[in-house]
């Protein structure tokens, strides 16, 4: 392949040689390159997102009283998203002015809505929980954000403002779930949120999950202490500082009332608290307790009855729980579980109300009318008016997708699995084309699965797909739609620890295909596995891979109740990957911080952990170089372990030796994905919690990536041509085109004093338009890009319309020749001819002029070969495409001719009656006047003034000549022996008008003497 690409570029850079003597050549590619920030250069690419319009988690949803159609949700993963039409449509407003992406509280200012307050981090402490930086505020309803401060609280849960006293708002923190914390507690700020005073705070590893404020005496306040932590392989919630406390001073002091008369005086959990917004003394809480379920307090918190203990009100505590009291009723209730859970008396019965998604986190209610609201489930933020009966779609992209993966379909398609939903796959771009005709784009569509782990297409059969589920292995056909469970040991699992199992599976257990023929694939549980038949049997190819100690096996969720649904089974294979270069190269990572290396196949595996890495890091990626086999880059995290650094290794001695190249990466982030350039050695990317950072030097250097992208954490990457693809943990799948940019950056040894006109990716005919990226060190007054074909005729002129200030620009090709001449106010009803016809497959090349100075006219002109391939999918022939353009191009001059002649008309006729009128010319000026009018009317419907006027009036010439190309390129084919006919009638009728023309125009200078 790469003797193959040599040949064609040296070809291309030949045929540039013969169009121009002025022809920048990229030097060869450097062994290494000097450690200095190129991102100047390329911040012409952009990432572009393609979905699914599916929604992920979110827990924090609010809304406006002030304002009925305006909500508020936040996406854990996805920053902070807003409707102003009730739920009809969102839109995301934290892009680009948040440091983290998960919000986990947001406070609406009651009595302006412009001011709101959004709290980061994730206090439903499921497996993959994000943490945050602190608070943010905005005064322009969303428009703009600042950071309000707690940036180390890393869990800020809830958020309250002083209903009175706005100025004043509360802020629980939950603190960092994986280590202790001292900025844990509730702190109050009384300027805004310019400054904050921690005023709870009880220990560092105990935070506070819920603060309820009473809203007819906001001093009075109420909230609960949760004693909880995480582990990679553990959840325990609970223990003897969780507790219950109240203020009724506005937070000065705090009483510590869990021993309060009817609480449970067992260890307790997580507890959630409401008060009441139709009486006072009416507190909720649900608590997780040996007793557990909903507690009620009728007298303001003094003694408390044991209410209803149905499970289903309190299970998966740590992911659930939350009370929302109807503002209106004090008998009515909401306990935001599995299910919305409704109580209308008191909390002695429960009905479920239907929502769109499951798994509820929050609810928003409008205290002045009930039946308004809006939740926050797994599903995102959904709006209801008519108190639960309806409520709006979740059709918005913040899918929280586990891995990425592309298909071999063109157009490609991108698959992943979606966290509480289903595996999906989706194509990157409209298969119709960028020149289809409004055609709709194609849906992502089902690949069964669940909602974690890996998608992958088989390599030898497109239709074949095996996804990774909850103790299964589903072989995929998505023509048939048949689904066979095929994994290797499929004895279920749920509800006990790691340690009584067999084989131990991740949560996203690795699937990874040989590329080469047969196409083995392999899994991994502790264990290797390997089948060559499609999953139709299996061989157990390794030992454990892991460190299994039993003090990272046992039971989790305790010491209330277990919570062993698999995120937390641990001492597992977290990652495995085939060199490109062999199939005996199989490399192997865990989840506990060990890596292993097959030579022969997985005949015997050798540790190869690199010394610098420690114990219970998750070896998140490996990546064998597609260069050099031996050669290695490995991605691993600890930030479960309370450590947010990145450890990134490379071998390129089979793992004898490691070394880090993580030093030029910024703290407090990590890493989750990478891939080494299939193309450019030494290119490099690397995908994390909060972005994508790419090295041009083999990893020595590394800057961001990110540019457009939002604050998402990036969990998958793969390049595909001259595509990155990711997946984002919060914002579903993006895609950023122009890797071949980057990959002539590398070759050129990062030199940027020089204006550069980068090496385009390959064009493809109907779908993929030339992309033409540059780079100006200094400011130039004129830019013109010349499109020109292999006899150096101009097929297309872009031309900025301004002068071009220094920095990184594009230009793009839309594949199409320059369009024809058109005049203002011209309404036609076929397609507009300014639209040129689409080049033909071939050679061609783009000639960049810069004009530096005006005056002077100094300038300097690059030149790049462009190559324009054909769609893959047509089986339209060369003679015809050519046939196709000759014939087009002739009609797109004779459009020209017709509409020039109009401009010339109407131009001549301004200055004739705009002249100083001479009695003895006033005949010949009548008769040009009619005259030129007759004939322009031959040529365009003079009558049309608006779009429906084509009815009313017969069309005229342009606009037969425009329709008839408009059928012509409809397909790929030659134009038929009819449409040719008609050309050559309408040709005909064009030049008896021209000659008219001619002749009157020759006669009006004459006898009119202009």
């Amino acid at each position: 392949m790469n003797k193959i690409l040599n040949h064609v570029t040296l070809t291309y850079l030949l045929f540039a040689l013969l169009l121009s003597e002025s022809v920048l050549i990229p030097t060869a590619a450097a062994e290494a390159q000097e450690a200095k920030d190129l991102s100047q250069t390329f911040t012409m690419l952009s990432w572009r997102n393609i979905g699914p319009d599916i929604g992920g988690r979110s827990i924090a949803v609010a809304g406006s009283m002030k304002r009925p159609n305006e909500y508020y949700f936040g996406a854990t993963g996805g920053g902070l998203w807003k409707t102003t039409d009730g739920g009809g449509e969102w839109f995301a407003v934290t892009d680009g002015q948040i440091q983290s992406a998960s919000v986990g509280a947001i406070a609406v200012n009651p009595d302006n809505p412009d001011v709101l307050y959004i709290g980061m981090g994730e206090g439903q402490l499921r497996g993959n929980v994000l943490q945050g930086d602190g608070v943010y505020k905005s005064i322009d309803a969303g428009r703009s954000w600042q950071h309000a401060g707690l940036n180390q609280t890393k869990t800020i849960t809830t958020l309250r403002i002083h209903p009175d006293r706005t100025n004043v708002i509360y802020a629980a923190a939950l603190g960092d779930p994986f280590s202790p914390n001292s900025q844990r507690g509730i702190y109050r700020s009384t300027d805004a949120g310019d400054t904050w005073k921690k005023i709870l705070f009880i220990s560092e590893r105990t935070g506070v999950i819920d603060l309820a404020m009473d809203p007819s005496n906001p001093d009075t306040l109420f909230a609960t202490a949760w004693q909880v932590y995480r582990k990679p392989w553990q959840l325990w919630s609970g223990g003897d500082e969780s507790g219950l406390y109240r203020s009724t001073d506005g937070g000065d002091t705090w009483q510590n009332i869990t021993d309060a008369k009817g609480l449970p005086q067992t260890v307790l959990g997580k507890m959630t608290v409401a008060i009441s917004p139709a009486d006072s003394n009416r507190i909720y809480a649900n608590i997780e307790a040996q007793a557990g379920g909903l507690y009620r307090s009728d007298d303001a918190g003094l003694s408390w009855q044991h209410i209803n203990g149905d499970r289903k009100l309190w299970q998966r505590s740590f992911y659930f729980m939350q009370l929302r009291p109807d503002p209106v009723d004090a008998d009515t209730v909401y306990v935001l579980s599995f299910g919305l859970e409704k109580s209308v008396d008191g909390g002695v019965t429960f009905n479920e109300i239907p929502t769109r998604h499951v798994d509820i986190h929050d609810l928003w209610i409008d205290p002045e009318n009930p039946a308004r609201m809006v939740v926050g489930d797994d599903g995102g933020g959904s709006v209801t008016v008519n108190g639960g009966a309806s409520w709006t779609l979740q059709d918005y992209p913040t899918a929280q997708m586990y891995r990425a993966s592309v298909t071999s379909d063109f157009p490609y398609h991108v698959c992943g699995a979606q966290q509480d939903n289903r595996s999906v796959c989706i194509p990157n771009i409209n298969p119709h084309g960028i020149n289809g005709f409004n055609a709709p784009f194609a849906p992502y569509y089902h690949v069964s699965g669940s909602e974690m782990g890996h998608v992958v297409q088989h390599p030898g059969d497109p239709d074949i797909f095996f996804t990774g589920a909850t103790n299964q292995l589903l072989r995929f056909n998505r023509v048939t739609g048949e689904i066979r469970d095929v994994a290797p040991y499929p004895y279920l699992v749920m509800g006990q620890p790691a340690d009584t199992m067999r084989e131990r599976w991740n949560w996203t257990y690795p699937i990874v295909f040989d590329p080469k023929p047969p196409h083995a694939i392999y899994i991994g549980s502790q264990h290797v596995w390997r089948s060559m038949d499609q999953g139709a049997s299996w061989d157990r190819l390794s030992q454990d891979l892991t460190r299994a100690e039993p003090e990272t096996l046992g039971e989790t969720g305790g010491p209330i109740l277990k919570d062993q649904d698999g995120p937390e089974v641990y001492a597992t294979l977290y990652s495995l990957a085939i060199s490109p270069i062999s199939s005996k190269e199989i490399w192997s990572g865990s989840d506990d911080g060990l890596v292993h290396l097959s030579r022969d196949a997985g005949e015997r595996w050798q540790n190869v952990t690199p010394a610098m890495l420690p114990a219970h890091s998750r070896i998140s990626a490996i990546a064998p170089s597609p260069h050099h086999a031996g050669t290695a880059y490995l991605v691993a995290k600890r930030y479960e372990m309370g450590d947010r650094s990145f450890y990134v290794f490379k071998t390129n001695n089979f793992g004898q030796s490691w070394t880090r190249i993580d030093q030029t990466l910024p703290g407090n982030d990590f890493g989750h994905s990478l891939q080494a350039d299939p193309f450019e050695p030494g290119l490099l990317y690397l995908g994390s919690e909060s972005g994508v950072y790419v090295s041009f030097d083999d990893g020595k250097y590394w800057q961001s990536l990110s540019l457009n992208l939002p604050n998402s954490p990036i969990t998958g990457m793969q390049v595909k041509d001259n595509d990155l693809v990711v997946a984002t943990h919060g914002r579903s799948f993006w895609i950023l085109e122009g890797l071949a940019t980057l990959r002539d950056l590398r070759r050129r040894s990062g030199s940027i004093e020089n204006p550069i006109l980068f090496s385009p990716a390959r064009a493809i005919r109907h779908l993929k338009p030339a992309q033409l990226d540059f780079f100006l060190p200094t400011r130039a007054e004129e830019v013109q890009v010349d499109i020109l074909d292999t006899k150096g005729a101009v097929v297309r002129q872009l031309r900025p319309a301004h002068p071009l200030d220094e920095g990184a620009h594009r230009l793009t090709w839309d594949l199409r020749h320059d369009g024809a001449t058109i005049f203002e106010g011209m309404i036609l009803e076929s397609m507009n001819p300014i639209i040129g016809p689409l080049a033909v497959p071939g050679q061609y090349l783009a000639r960049l002029s810069i004009q530096v100075d005006i005056d002077t006219k100094a300038g300097l002109t690059l030149q790049q070969p462009i190559v324009v391939h054909a769609d893959p999918r047509s089986d339209a022939s060369e003679k015809a495409l050519k046939s196709q353009l000759d014939f087009s191009l002739t009609v797109r001059d004779a459009i020209t001719l017709a509409n020039q002649t109009v401009i010339d008309i109407r131009a001549l006729r301004e200055r004739i009656e705009t002249a100083p009128e001479k009695p003895e010319s006033q005949p010949a000026r009548l008769a040009f006047l009619e005259a030129s009018a007759e004939i322009e009317a031959h040529l365009y419907q003079v009558k049309n003034a608006s779009p429906k006027d084509k009815i009313a009036y017969p069309i005229q010439l342009n606009d037969r000549l425009a329709h008839l190309n408009g059928a012509v390129v409809l397909t790929a084919d030659a134009p038929t022996q009819a449409q040719r006919q008609v050309l050559d009638t309408l040709l005909e009728e064009l030049e008896v008008h021209i000659q008219a023309w001619q002749d009157l125009n020759a006669e009006a200078l004459e006898d009119l003497n202009l």
